[in-house]
């Protein structure tokens, strides 16, 4: 770690925000199989050579048989540097100068200004948009469809959400509809889910679209898959292959790194997204309430509240904090409940202060977060390591869903150290550790010092 910090501006940061995909935060976090595999490629690999022939082989071979693998429903497989680079590429091998016809509800734009149409313009194709904002069917498809058709193109809303008034035709209605007139139906997925998963059900995956019929399915690996970032392509082969033999495949290609932690992902798929996504809620519950009574032993007001996590923030991580004034903005307005001796909200549903979400879309999932005063925000996200947590109703929470069970006592120990930075301590010892036990489940407490290193201005014990 010291070689690395020396090395490279980037910083470590514990995820407390409750985002399992954090965009400014480089969204999933790789797993440890995937780690071990990139210092694997970091050296010299048999990237593109058959070590049995001697002779040039396939680049990333093992990585695609992984993919196919993994998704037996599509017949051809493609990977490239992102997901917008794969959505490019299929545009412009499939459609090249014709129409792309599209629904205006699905023109979406990202928080950092990103806007779909001007990435499929860019091809040299034609935008034919169909449809409303906020209702397009199938007959607005069939209308649009002719001879100068390149491509359908249906684009999942990972980030927003039209209600009341609306209409849009079934993506398995739309397949048929575009094997009636032999035009590729490209369908952009987003979510990195390569199979159904049970507590997302609104959100769409590889297979099922396959299975639906769309013929060319593109999503992000470094989503709710846990990978690298890297595109993904997947579906009919000899549209794949025409995909992947275009001249401009190689200007989107993907470097050995990116391949064996991808390779790595699909072959061990217990990523840490996986496990934030299942962690259990009493679980979490007793994390964070074991966590807060010894931060309230060790001079910090801190208590466990209930909170509710999000899968992506859906603003891209341009806000990961949400501040009071804010929450007020929006119309929300602070809950006054219990509080314990140390001024803070309890745990549990009689405490009257329930954290909700927080500018995010889909699902909220049941968590837990230990709620410290809002002064410390500062000092803990420029600590050593840095934590980020999130600000909300004058408390600064660290959502426990974020954070993997095993960094609890590096969490407690930044958040000894920031509160003494921010005078927001009355210790005046060195307090005990928290420590895991060793069934990695929950923290116990126990009578290890933590080093004097992380606690400034500090005596050692």
């Amino acid at each position: 770690m010291t070689l690395a910090r020396a090395a490279t501006g980037l910083r470590p940061v514990i995820n407390a925000t409750g985002v399992l995909l954090h965009g400014g935060l480089g969204r999933a976090p790789l797993s440890a199989a995937a780690r071990a595999a990139l210092d694997l490629a970091a050296g010299t690999t048999d990237l593109e050579l058959d070590l049995g022939t001697g002779r040039r082989g396939r680049r990333g071979r093992t990585t695609l048989a992984a993919l196919a693998a993994a998704v037996p429903a599509a017949a051809g497989v493609h990977i490239v540097n992102n997901n917008a680079a794969g959505l490019i590429l299929a545009v412009t091998a499939l459609a090249g100068r014709r129409e792309i016809v599209v629904s205006r509800g699905e023109l979406v734009e990202t928080a950092d200004g990103f806007r779909l149409p001007e990435l499929l313009v860019c091809t040299g194709a034609r935008l034919r948009e169909v449809g409303t904002t906020n209702r397009t069917t199938l007959g607005d498809y069939a209308d649009a469809i002719g001879p100068e058709t390149g491509l359908v193109l249906h684009v999942h809303p990972s980030s927003y959400q039209v209600v009341g008034l609306t209409d849009t035709p079934a993506i398995n209605d739309l397949a048929a509809l575009c094997a009636d007139f032999e035009i590729p139906l490209v369908g952009d997925c987003g979510s990195g889910l390569l199979h159904p998963e049970p507590l997302l059900a609104d959100e769409p995956d590889v297979t099922t679209w396959l299975g639906f019929g769309v013929n060319v399915v593109t999503t992000s690996a470094d989503k709710l898959l846990g990978g690298p970032q890297c595109g993904l392509l997947l579906g009919r082969a000899d549209l794949i292959d025409r995909i992947r033999r275009h001249p401009m495949a190689r200007a989107m290609r993907v470097g050995k790194l990116t391949l064996a932690a991808l390779e790595a992902t699909l072959s061990h798929p217990d990523s840490p997204v996986r496990q934030a996504l299942h962690a259990r809620p009493e679980r979490l519950t007793t994390r964070a309430e074991t966590l807060a009574a010894w931060l309230r032993r060790s001079g910090i007001a801190a208590s466990a509240v209930a909170s509710r996590a999000v899968v992506d923030g859906g603003g891209g991580g341009s806000s990961p904090l949400p501040n009071d004034a804010a929450f007020r903005r929006s119309g929300g307005h602070r809950r006054e409940g219990a509080r314990d001796e140390d001024g803070m909200a309890p745990a549990g549903p009689e405490s009257g202060l329930t954290i909700r979400g927080f500018g995010g879309f889909g699902p909220e999932l049941p968590s837990a977060a230990v709620a410290l005063d809002a002064v410390i925000a500062a000092p803990l996200r420029q600590g050593e390591p840095s934590v980020l947590g999130r600000v909300e109703q004058g408390c600064c929470l660290l959502d426990l869903r974020t954070v993997p069970v095993e960094l609890d006592p590096v969490l407690a120990a930044a958040v000894l150290a920031a509160a003494a930075e921010a005078g927001a301590t009355t210790i005046t010892d060195a307090p005990t550790e928290p420590h895991i036990a060793e069934d990695a489940d929950v923290m116990t407490i126990e009578s290890m010092a933590i080093p004097r290193a992380t606690v400034p201005g500090r005596r050692a014990p």
